[in-house]
């Protein structure tokens, strides 16, 4: 018979017995997960819908609690992706990316992705006083602002909401800035990126990240906290948020590194 969760609207048809799920050690909604792992790795292609609730439910004979938890722990790895109203659909697989100093461009070249940019908007403006304080700015003084979103292969992977150094950058809304700026930095004003801080943390999608990631509000982005340099002066302050879905990061870690245990 098909498992019974409290709450659940359980059809009374089952599917043929060599599909059940069975009782034992291993939990069926982790039993499904792992029939659901290896439907999105040998037979759906990216992008592809997974069958729905009720086809699972009938096809496993499981309970509709049993179903949502497998694509849940799914969804939560970043193997299935929920859209609303739609279903739920294989994600395709992380850009993984090593910590490095490098820019989104030079990045996504070295994981074999075509980088792309899509300018939302470049202005003078006057920033947070902690963006003022980066740079030496005075109270009112105005410094570059600008938003990108940053695609891979034509996929939006990143949007970037970042300051940079109006005394060191002057003229930047002149020039081109749908391609890599550390080049430009470098190559126009003679100022290679080459000391940056960054941070790393996990947050929700406002609507505002999910307009421009292609996502749905409240899903998982990473946001990349970035301070950057030329000489030992302050040329960026950007934030950088990457789809939880698409993006991961690889750290290689040794005994000799401070504050390994």
């Amino acid at each position: 018979m098909v498992e019974r969760g409290e709450g659940d609207d359980v059809p009374h048809e089952v599917a043929t017995a060599s599909r059940l799920l069975a009782d034992g050690a291993e939990p069926k909604h982790a039993q499904l997960r792992a029939v659901l792992a290896e439907m999105c790795a040998a037979d759906l292609a990216a992008g592809s819908a997974i069958p729905s609730e009720r086809e699972l439910m009938l096809g496993y004979g499981v309970s509709r609690a049993t179903v949502r938890r497998a694509i849940e722990s799914l969804v939560a790895e970043g193997a299935l992706r929920r859209v609303q109203g739609k279903g739920t659909f294989v994600s395709a697989p992380r850009v993984q990316s090593h910590l490095h100093l490098a820019s989104f461009t030079q990045d996504m070249r070295r994981r074999g992705k075509s980088p792309s940019t899509r300018v939302v908007r470049v202005d003078r403006a006057v920033p947070p006083p902690e963006v003022a304080a980066w740079f030496g700015l005075g109270p009112d003084r105005p410094a570059w602002r600008g938003e990108r979103v940053r695609l891979a292969s034509g996929e939006p992977m990143a949007f970037e909401a970042g300051w940079y150094s109006p005394t060191l950058l002057p003229g930047l809304d002149r020039h081109d800035l749908a391609g890599s700026l550390y080049e430009l930095f470098a190559q126009v004003y003679d100022l290679p990126v080459d000391t940056a801080e960054q941070t790393v943390r996990a947050q929700p999608a406002d609507a505002t990240l999910a307009h421009h990631l292609d996502v749905e509000p409240g899903d998982a982005v990473l946001a990349f906290d970035r301070l950057s340099r030329s000489g030992g002066a302050p040329l960026e302050h950007v934030v950088s948020h990457y789809r939880g879905d698409r993006y991961e990061l690889h750290v290689s870690l040794d005994s000799t590194m401070e504050g390994t245990p």
